[in-house]
């Protein structure tokens, strides 16, 4: 008690065992340094094994140097029962992001989530290990409102933080005074537990952690925080606000009404790490083909080679990468040929497809092939999300595609944080399938194109039996098509394809969903004839006519416009003309792919513009 705390419940309950201290790391620049011997410090009075494990969240200001030059340095300064374990992420992803990363990475039986900024001093820790052996509880959280934390909170914070307290024991129910106050002490099992359940990545990830965990039987307790929020006065932004409040909605649906985070599949793990052959078909080198390489080379997974298959092979050597790559040229043939043609040189367990004009977060791999442990699951699919990067106009068509009244019960295609659910249809833009089962197969049937990966995966669930599952954090960043020429021509081809589909593939296309944009244009032409037709005619009849046809169409205008809101009034207008454009769009060319005798298949040698 040298330092002035009582250790000696963290010492029982430790008891040889190690503590892991996660700390998420977002552009502190230097100063992450001293924060982490602050905490070091404090442990080292402890008396106990420990590590370190901050987690930089691809800062941008020198954040991940300092935090490797610091781990360089560890060893010399701390005792032997310590160490310093850095997790360098590439690209920002989100506070949620970061602690599943640290969690990975760390190998302590109990783990302790803190803040890397240290707003949270480190020296309450005892408080925390008291309260755990106090009331036998699996989870400990800091609370600001404890009466014997010490708060130092600018106001605004602390009103805004009251009224999220008081929604959230409205609408969960957690018998906390505090979720988001960021020093959590956890036992490791029931850490892990709840991490392979969870969906959010960024603002309301403590309150789903918390409500998994709680849920799933274990217990809960607070311990007093000392918090010094210092001089920094940061307003919360409005697009923090409503995110906040989106995903506090989704968790309470999740958890009230779908039941989802009890029944949600966790994969047993993998008796060995499957190698993976990446497929990329494309027409030439593009710099988003150099873009989807690098994001390779940023895999957590590292067991996996590339083979990128272009028409024509390339007339210098391509840039040497880190991971093995093979280059084929197909000639000018159609994507599922590209992709056959892969598929027989992979080496791989599982061939994962991802398109040259989409780059996969670095988590891809990692978070994809863990359900192959389950023999029964043959195909694994996640989101394409619309790259923040992106310009103004695809953008724009990202936000149509993610449009409820668009996509509909599909809109898990290009959104990350939906459910876990088992599909009969995905996109190879983002799809990876065991090797044997597309041997079994013979692979992508050729005489389609789009549409070839509907057949694929009608082969795979129903010809072969197997699951298609599809994982929200199996993420890849797909570039869209501009408004308007290029999305809605790429819509047409769906669109068509689809309308074909209906009579080649009804087990996956004969579904209701895809026959609305075509009832909706039929009603749209039908009415507008007959309102047309009556123009110079009067009487009740005609009056009714008149008020339903407008009535429905003005609902409509209305319905799309609010379904497209965005703060942005300029992006608001696109995605709303964009929105109704690829509904009449669709429902156009669905009606001519379901009316034809034959589906056109021709080679497109760009599609990226």
């Amino acid at each position: 008690m040298a330092d002035g705390l009582d250790w000696t419940n963290a010492q029982k309950i430790l008891s040889g065992d190690l503590l892991s201290v996660v700390l998420p790391v977002y552009n502190l620049g230097s100063s992450i340094a001293e924060n982490l011997e602050s905490v070091a410090a404090c442990l080292d009075a402890g008396g106990f094994r420990y590590e370190l494990v901050p987690v930089d969240d691809g800062s941008a200001d020198g954040s991940a140097e300092a935090i490797r030059a610091y781990a360089d340095g560890f060893t010399s300064r701390h005792a032997s029962r310590a160490a310093c374990r850095p997790v360098l992420i590439a690209k920002n992803a989100g506070k949620g992001n970061a602690l599943k990363a640290g969690f990975r990475a760390s190998t302590g039986g109990y783990v302790l989530l803190l803040d890397g900024d240290l707003d949270i001093a480190p020296r309450m820790l005892p408080k925390f290990f008291d309260s755990m052996a106090k009331h036998g509880s699996d989870i400990v959280i800091g609370s600001k409102r404890h009466p014997e934390s010490t708060v130092q909170y600018p106001w605004h914070r602390r009103l805004a933080s009251a009224i999220y307290f008081g929604l959230v024991r409205l609408v969960v129910g957690l018998p906390v005074t505090d979720t988001q106050t960021g020093m959590k002490l956890f036992r490791r099992q029931v850490l892990g537990d709840a991490l392979d359940r969870m969906l959010v990545k960024t603002y309301a990830f403590d309150l789903e952690l918390l409500s998994i965990a709680y849920g799933r039987g274990a217990k809960v307790s607070e311990a007093p925080v000392e918090i010094r929020f210092g001089e920094k006065f940061g307003a919360l932004k409005p697009r923090t606000v409503r995110e906040m409040m989106h995903d506090t909605l989704a968790i309470f649906y999740r958890l009230r009404i779908l039941n989802y985070y009890a029944k949600v599949e966790v994969p047993p793990p993998l008796e060995k790490n499957p190698f993976v052959s990446v497929v990329i078909a494309c027409p030439a080198w593009s710099w988003m083909l150099d873009e989807c390489l690098k994001g390779l080379s940023e895999q957590t997974y590292r067991e996996f080679e590339v083979i990128v298959l272009p028409d024509a092979a390339p007339e210098t050597p391509w840039p040497r990468q880190d991971y093995p790559l093979s280059v084929i040229s197909t000639g000018k043939v159609r994507p599922a040929e590209k992709r056959n043609a892969g598929i027989a040189a992979a080496k791989g367990d599982v061939v994962a497809f991802v398109d040259d004009d989409a780059y996969p977060d670095a988590r891809w791999l990692e978070n994809a092939v863990k359900y192959f442990s389950d023999p029964a699951i043959g195909a694994v699919g996640g989101p394409g999300v619309t790259p923040p990067g992106d310009g103004f106009l695809a953008r724009a068509g990202g936000r149509v595609y993610e449009n409820v009244l668009v996509s509909g019960g599909y809109r898990y295609r290009y959104l990350g944080g939906r459910v876990r659910r088992d599909v009969d249809d995905y996109p190879s833009c983002n799809l990876l399938v065991r090797a044997d089962v597309l041997r079994a197969i013979n692979g992508y049937r050729t005489d389609f194109w789009p549409g070839e990966d509907t057949l694929l995966c009608e082969d795979i669930v129903y010809g072969q039996g197997k699951r298609l599952v599809y994982d929200p954090w199996s993420i890849v960043y797909h570039h869209r098509r501009r408004l308007f020429g290029p999305h809605l021509r790429q819509l047409g081809r769906y669109g068509f394809h689809r309308g074909y589909f209906v009579k080649k593939s009804p087990k996956t296309s004969f579904k209701l969903s895809y026959f609305v944009p075509s009832l909706f244009v039929l009603g749209l032409v039908l009415g507008g004839i007959a309102v047309g037709a009556t123009a110079t005619l009067h009487g009740t009849a005609v009056n009714v006519l008149r008020w339903a046809y407008f009535g429905v169409t003005g609902f409509y205008a209305l319905a799309t416009l609010l379904a497209s809101f965005a703060l942005n009034p300029a992006m608001w207008l696109m995605t709303w003309l964009g929105v109704m454009a690829s509904h009449i769009w669709y429902g156009i060319r669905f009606v001519c792919g379901l009316c034809a005798a034959k589906a056109p298949c021709e080679y497109i040698g760009r599609d990226h513009a």
